[in-house]
């Protein structure tokens, strides 16, 4: 098949700052929510991003693509198998935050510190049109929800808290890189390699998982974690 990479937007274009619309469960199957999927995932490939939404490539559906695989930019970020996410609906299970060093292909050479929630429940269709109800942790999550921002017209830029922080690619490189990287070690070993972690909760009822969550809260030091997750 050939491959189709489709034109970034950039911070400034219009449809950026829009709210997507909600794929007719029914479309799904269709040639051209299909060939818009497999687009999205070659572009998303082609710029090494972790993830990249309907949005970034002028098309105005709630649909994303994240992928996590083997990255030297980021080698302590945990794997995410591809993921077609149509029609995301998401929950927070608890108020536990992390502070995490964000990247977007829409923002190009910029970083800043943004505050995600770190135990998220995400309901949605794939591009079969299958029911997902799944637990995100940690960076993980903090990826799901830099790209779901996007279907309603966020960029990362809207949720940093502290403009001091924001920095290109390359003085992050030379002045802030080593120290995210030891934190997020830390962070992630505690969250996402748990035993408890476990990433798939489907038909679990929303109050077990919120009691799950809450046992991640009460551990020390867990209110806030900072570290370092580079999603696109």
């Amino acid at each position: 098949t050939d491959m189709s990479v489709r034109e970034i937007l950039h911070v400034g274009h219009p449809l950026l700052r829009e709210r997507s619309v909600e794929v007719p469960p029914g479309d799904i199957r269709t040639s051209a929510v299909q060939s818009l999927i497999d687009d999205l995932i070659d572009t998303m490939r082609a710029a090494n991003g972790a993830g990249i939404a309907s949005p970034q490539i002028g098309e105005m559906f709630r649909i994303t693509t994240i992928e996590v695989n083997d990255n030297p930019r980021y080698p302590y970020k945990p794997r995410i198998p591809l993921t077609v996410v149509i029609n995301p609906v998401v929950e927070f299970l608890d108020d536990e935050l992390v502070e995490v060093n964000e990247g977007c292909l829409s923002v190009p050479n910029m970083r800043g510190n943004v505050m995600r929630h770190v135990n998220i429940r995400v309901r949605f269709l794939d591009r079969d049109g299958n029911e997902h109800d799944e637990v995100k942790r940690g960076l993980t999550a903090g990826t799901f929800q830099h790209e779901i921002d996007h279907l309603d017209g966020f960029l990362f830029l809207d949720r940093v808290h502290d403009t001091r922080s924001l920095t290109t690619w390359e003085q992050f490189e030379r002045h802030h890189r080593a120290a995210f990287v030891e934190r997020i070690t830390e962070f992630v070993a505690r969250v996402e390699n748990s035993p408890e972690a476990t990433e798939v909760h489907s038909g679990v009822p929303a109050d077990l998982l919120r009691r799950a969550a809450r046992r991640y809260a009460s551990a020390p030091n867990a209110a806030i974690y900072y570290g370092l997750g580079v999603t696109e």
